[in-house]
This record gives structure tokens, C-alpha cells and sequence, in this order.
């Protein structure tokens, strides 16, 4: 009987917001469109309507409702904002904050922080600048860079975890040194100060210094602190290749422990040596699942990944920073041991060379360099010109990296679409492009970045949606939309329904698809049509506005009252 009465109360929620419209109007209302909620319900015809920064109606609105903008989205679908739950953005909003590439692929809310997030920066680590034209921003903590975003100006809502990697150097600097009792206590005080002031919750990058020197009781007793919050343990795992079994096993361990949430980054297999084992991997997660642990995950829709080329060096070279690296690098004796343990490896150490197969042509250069967008075999090759006898390739190599002081940031392809598109299809398994707000034209269009920062939402629509037909259109934008909102604690964005922000986005199903490629990642996607951040028109017939609604999302507990 409860069930029933709460249906026609729905419709008459929505009948009354169009009623008082007359004497109110309605600063925006979208027409006619395909509404797909966000919820993974079925699409239906309807209208939306938007006063102030929130969704007032959803549904049938009346013909003669007054308002002051309408747009007409006959043929189009109607759906929350997207969510990208893993984004890198965090300096690039503050150079600019029209945030090209994202609004132009539907996002609306962007999640910052993988292991290295805006802040703290305190102790050890100095004090974060930023130049914005003649000024120089400064900022020591996470709510300190929020307060910086909100008042510069962002087209889109930006979120962030702590990154573990932050709070580590924090305390410990550069030194590969066990922390004491002390000093993870002290890591811990940071981590609640972050999350104090807003952060979702901690994430790493387990497989590369500094995370990778965290055992499994450190991030257990981090995230213990996370789970006072409410918060979430997102994390790149210790290992995709070899090790990627043991590496799942492990951020379930750490979530049951400490009685968390974990979210995988970027699920996959990247190591052609276990290829086709994603359903494996599955099995692991809903093992967990069956337990009670919340264990869920997102990919990208490429079979390329970004990292650096240092990652190749084993891990043990990097203490101290670049210019330690870079000393071990020109050292004989030092070389040679490096060599080594590139060719052969090291127990728990994932390396991508080998990952690979040692097949240089699978690693590209995305670095703002003359040879940005070449494959390192082209490198190798355009550096050992004229050199008798021929240097051996991985000579090359390390001083090729010790003249880019010890980073050169690389796109690997290292894993396959069969194992992506079979994470991509669980009903756990979200959205997130792991790339950065860059632009075609201007100051932020540097490097050679991987196709993702510019299509990752559209090729998912396109070609996954409506080309190979692998997932229902309303099962993808639950994917990039409520499931997203979910995992962080966001409870008012990623659904279309009255009283949530006004999040939306305005797309033709039948032309939207992603352009952004390998050797030429610097286009836009198409078919977004309009985006809505805040109940603000930021994208208009797929140009932007200019408009810059966007705002920090700060976490709250659970029990805490939803922001105004």
C-alpha cells in the first residue's frame, strides 16, 4: 500500500512545479528530448525544467509554462552531467578554467587526486604555485586549493581524493625509509585535515615510489582514518602485469579491512603474458562483493595507457628524486644494475618494458618535446645516428631520460579491448577518462596527450553504445553519471529528478562519437550539443558560452546536510 501512494505523490510533485511556473518562471526549461535519467530506468519523452541552479521538474511541462531560455532538444537525448570520476586537471583549471576537452565531451563534474593531489602541502613538501598570467597562485591545503578554484573560476564542478603519494612526501621527502609510528601518525593527521576539508577520500598509485613503499597495514591505517568520513579508497593497484591477481586480492583486503569503499582505478591487464583473463579478475572482484566488500571499478575505452617513462626504471633508482636518478643513471657501475633488473625484473616490481614484450614501438611520447608523438623505437633510432659502434638500446634509453631530467610522460599499449570491454560491460564497472582539460588551440594545447582527455565520454556513446551495440545507452549513462556520484558521496548530481543540481547534457545519439587520435589527439569530439552546469548554459549548440559555473564539491559525512 506505501508503494502505491508514493507514485501518484512523484507526478503530483512534478504537476505542481509547472502549475506555480505561471506565476514564477522558469529560467530554463529543455523541450522534447530523449530523457534518460541517469538511474539506468528506460528512456522516456519529456521536458526538464531549471530554476536557479536546480532541476525543478521532470517530465510533461506545460506548452504556455513562461521561461526565460528554452531549448528545443527534438531528437536529442537529455541526461545528468557526466561525471569523470578520474581526471588530472587539477593545475590546468587554474591556467584555464573553461575546461575545453571536458565540457565539449558532456562533463560536468570532474574527480582530481590519484596519489598526487592539489594538497596538503606542508612539512616536506613546499608550498604548490601556480602562474596565471602576471600572478602566481599559492595554496597549502586541499580546502586551500578548493578556495582558489571557486574564486578563479571553473566551467566545471571539481571534486578530489588526498593523494596517498602527497601525504607520504609530506612527511618523508624523497627518502625510501620505513615511516616510523610517529610519522604515519602524523600521515594520518593529514589525511583527516584533507578530509576536513572536503576530500572524497585517499587514493594511490601503488605501483611507483612513493606509494609503492606503503605496505598493506600503512593503507590500512590511512583508510581507517578515511572511513571516520565516509569517505572512499580509490587506487591505481601495486601491479597490472604480472602481479595484477595479487594486486586485486590486495585493495579488497585493504577495503574489508578498513572498512571502506574501494574503487580500481582503470581496470585491466597490462601484461601481453596474461592477456585474456580479464573474467578471471572478474571473479576475484565479486568473490569480494559476496563478502560484503564494496568493490567496484572504472576503465577508460582505449587499450593505451599514460604513464611515464621513468617507470621502466626499477624502483630503487629513484630515491632521493631526479637528480638521484640522474646521478645513478651516469654512474657505470650503477647503469649496469639498472640494465639488469630492466631486462630481468624484480619480485612485486611491475615494469613496463617487459609488459610489452621490450617491443619499443609499443611506447609513444606524449612529452612536449621535438620529438613528441614518435615511438621510442623512432627515438632510439633518430638518436643513435652517426654513433659507432651502434649504442645498445637501453644505453639509449637512459640518456635519453637523464636529458629529459628523469620524466618523459609515455602512452603504452599494453593491454587488449576483449579484456577492457568485459570490465566495461559489469555492473560495476563505471567511467573515467584518467585524462586532463586541454584545449585545441591557446596556452593548453602542449604535449601530445592521449585521445582520452578528448574523447573518452563520446566514444563510449558511439562506439560502444551504438556501433557495436555492447552496452543499452541507458545502462552507459548510469556508468558516467549516478554510479559515479555514488562511489564518492555525491547525493545530489548524476540523476535527473527534481531537487538535484542541474547538472545536464544535451546529445545527438546518432552522430556522437569521439575524433581524438594517437598521433593527432587535439580534436574535439562531436554531438554534444548543450552542457548545464549548475543550472548555467556552459556549451550552447556546441560552443561554449564562456560562462564559468562550476564550483569545488567538498565531501561531507553520510549524516551531513546537503550542501545549499
Amino acid at each position: 500500500m506505501t508503494r502505491r501512494l508514493v507514485i501518484p505523490c512523484l507526478f503530483l510533485m512534478g504537476f505542481v512545479c509547472s502549475v506555480l511556473s505561471a506565476a514564477e518562471p522558469f529560467d530554463l526549461v529543455i523541450r522534447n528530448g530523449r530523457i534518460v535519467d541517469g538511474t539506468g530506468n528506460p528512456w522516456f519523452y519529456g521536458d526538464l525544467a531549471i530554476r536557479g541552479k536546480r532541476i525543478v521538474a521532470v517530465g510533461q511541462i506545460s506548452a504556455d509554462a513562461p521561461s526565460k531560455q528554452v531549448i528545443d532538444a527534438t531528437g536529442l537525448v537529455v541526461s545528468p552531467g557526466f561525471i569523470d570520476i578520474h581526471s588530472h586537471s587539477d593545475t590546468l583549471l587554474l591556467e584555464d578554467g573553461s575546461a575545453h576537452s571536458k565540457i565539449r565531451q558532456g562533463v560536468t563534474t570532474e574527480v582530481l587526486g590519484e596519489a598526487d593531489s592539489a594538497g596538503p602541502a606542508l612539512g616536506q613538501l613546499p608550498v604548490r604555485k601556480q602562474v596565471v598570467g602576471d600572478r602566481t597562485l599559492q595554496w597549502k591545503t586541499l580546502g586551500e586549493y578548493f578556495d582558489t578554484l571557486d574564486r578563479e573560476g571553473i566551467a566545471v564542478n571539481v571534486a578530489s581524493y588526498v593523494g596517498l603519494g602527497t601525504v607520504w612526501r609530506c612527511v618523508m621527502g624523497d627518502s625510501f625509509e620505513r615511516p616510523r609510528p610517529e610519522q604515519l601518525a602524523q600521515m594520518r593527521v593529514l589525511v583527516r585535515q584533507a578530509m576536513s576539508d572536503g576530500a572524497m577520500g585517499l587514493s594511490s598509485m601503488l605501483a611507483q615510489p612513493p606509494c609503492s613503499l606503503a605496505t598493506v597495514d600503512d593503507v590500512v591505517e590511512l583508510c581507517r582514518e578515511v572511513a571516520l568520513s565516509g569517505g572512499i579508497y580509490s587506487t591505481h593497484i601495486r601491479n597490472e602485469g604480472s602481479g595484477v591477481f595479487d594486486a586485486v586480492k590486495e585493495a579488497i583486503e585493504i577495503a574489508e579491512r578498513a572498512k571502506v569503499p574501494v574503487d580500481i582505478i582503470h581496470l585491466k591487464i597490462a601484461d601481453q603474458q596474461h592477456w585474456r583473463r580479464m573474467n578471471e579478475i572478474i571473479s576475484l572482484i565479486e568473490a569480494g562483493r559476496a563478502k560484503g566488500v564494496n568493490v567496484q571499478a572504472h576503465v577508460y575505452p582505449y587499450t593505451r595507457g599514460n604513464n611515464d617513462l621513468a617507470s621502466i626504471v626499477p624502483p630503487w633508482a629513484h630515491e632521493g628524486g631526479a637528480s638521484k636518478l640522474r646521478q645513478r643513471i651516469k654512474d657505470p657501475e650503477t647503469r649496469e644494475r639498472i640494465k639488469h633488473d630492466i631486462r630481468n625484473g624484480l619480485p612485486g616490481w611491475y615494469n613496463h618494458y617487459t609488459a610489452v614484450g621490450g617491443d619499443w614501438s609499443r611506447m609513444q611520447i606524449s612529452k612536449e618535446t621535438t620529438l613528441k608523438g614518435l615511438t621510442m623505437d623512432r627515438v632510439l633510432a633518430e638518436r643513435s645516428k652517426g654513433k659507432t659502434p651502434t649504442p645498445e638500446p637501453l644505453d639509449v634509453f637512459l640518456d635519453y631520460l637523464s636529458d629529459e631530467n628523469g620524466s618523459v610522460s609515455t602512452v603504452y599499449a599494453h593491454h587488449t579491448e576483449e579484456d577492457m570491454t568485459l570490465a566495461l560491460v559489469q555492473p560495476w564497472c563505471s567511467i573515467g577518462s584518467d585524462g586532463s582539460a586541454f584545449a585545441i588551440e591557446g596556452p593548453l594545447r602542449r604535449g601530445n596527450p592521449h585521445p582520452r582527455s578528448f574523447g573518452t565520454f563520446p566514444r563510449v556513446l558511439g562506439v560502444y553504445v551504438r556501433e557495436l551495440k555492447l552496452l543499452r545507452l541507458e545502462d552507459a549513462i548510469r556508468k558516467m553519471t549516478s554510479l559515479n556520484a555514488s562511489k564518492i558521496g555525491i547525493q545530489d548530481r548524476g540523476v535527473l529528478r527534481p531537487g538535484q543540481f542541474a547538472d545536464v547534457v544535451v546529445f545527438n545519439p546518432a552522430t556522437i562519437i569521439d575524433h581524438s587520435t594517437y598521433s593527432e589527439p587535439f580534436q574535439y569530439a562531436e554531438g554534444i550539443a548543450h552542457v548545464i552546469v549548475n543550472g548555467e548554459v556552459a556549451l550552447s549548440a556546441g560552443k561554449l558560452t564562456g560562462a564559468k559555473p562550476g564550483r569545488a564539491l567538498r565531501h561531507t559525512k553520510p549524516d551531513a546536510a546537503v550542501q545549499p
